[in-house]
């Protein structure tokens, strides 16, 4: 083969390269980063190897071993020294690249407040009022999922309407996770809220919405995923069409904020809710 041809062939091909992910906790954190970074990467695959709750050497020891067996980035959260530095021996001796996800967010903190952190292992994690916070608006979400226990909707943080497959349980349960109660409901053609809901003055309101085509390709998805054949316009485009700009008009109607989640996903839809949402507080309490 041409070598230039045999070297355009290997730039193409996929890499793959094993990564290693160690934290003396859940591994939430050491997860989210690394793979915050891997999506800015292109054409490059990875192994990836959890090591969580690693707190002790004889733990330390068994992924040493299975570092060994396939060698690739080391990325971490731990914070007892001895563990730790057993990691970075090792990683040493065996010529593998290692680093600390959170070391230098640390560092800052502790020049910043002038101090040292309490390396206390799992403290994001206690049982504090935060916590039982995020576990009720789990509860209240789920139980205001899709349209139901109207009678108590009027208690939540946020609604959240849109008319079907614009994600809005997922986005809902994403943020119930960071600790608002939230509801949602179906826009569905025909029917029409209740006034108890649409005057709440509580809740913040937002409309999703998706661009006709990607919606109709999804509920069409949807359709041969269930193994069904609905005779109404569920997945007609210029159905779906008129069931957008109805939505449309209800939003502007009641002046809810609008966003279209076509090429957004969950976290950065939540994300944006949530800025409207501190908006809106910080408004009122002004």
């Amino acid at each position: 083969m041409d070598k230039n041809l045999s070297a355009a062939a290997s730039m193409n091909s996929p890499a793959i390269y094993n990564l290693h992910l160690v934290s003396d906790s859940s591994g939430e954190t050491v997860t989210n980063i690394a793979r915050a970074c891997l999506v800015q990467y292109e054409n490059i695959q990875t192994t990836e190897h959890f090591w969580w709750l690693v707190r002790t050497p004889g733990q330390m020891n068994r992924v040493i071993e299975g570092i060994r067996n396939a060698p690739g980035l080391v990325v971490f959260t731990l914070l007892d020294k001895t563990v730790r530095d057993l990691l970075e021996q090792a990683c040493r001796d065996m010529r593998v690249p290692y680093v600390s996800a959170i070391d230098p967010v640390m560092q800052a903190f502790s020049r910043f407040f002038e101090r040292q952190a309490s390396s206390e292992i799992g403290k994001q994690h206690v049982l504090d009022d935060d916590y039982f916070r995020r576990i009720d608006a789990m509860h209240f979400t789920v139980q205001h999922d899709d349209g139901q226990s109207m009678d108590t909707m009027v208690d939540a943080d946020m609604i959240i309407i849109g008319v079907s497959r614009t994600s809005k349980t997922p986005t809902c349960m994403y943020l119930a996770n960071r600790g608002f109660k939230v509801a949602n409901i179906p826009l569905v053609p025909g029917l029409t809220l209740p006034d108890s809901i649409t005057t709440a003055q509580k809740p913040l309101f937002v409309g999703l919405t998706r661009e006709p085509k990607s919606l109709s390709d999804i509920r069409q998805s949807r359709l041969r995923i269930m193994n069904e054949q609905k005779a109404t316009g569920y997945a007609d485009l210029d159905a779906i069409r008129e069931e957008i700009a109805e939505a449309r008009r209800l939003f502007v109607k009641h002046n809810w904020p609008v966003i279209d989640v076509t090429r957004r996903s969950i976290e950065e839809t939540a994300a944006t809710i949530i800025q409207l949402y501190n908006q809106r507080h910080n408004t009122q309490n002004t």
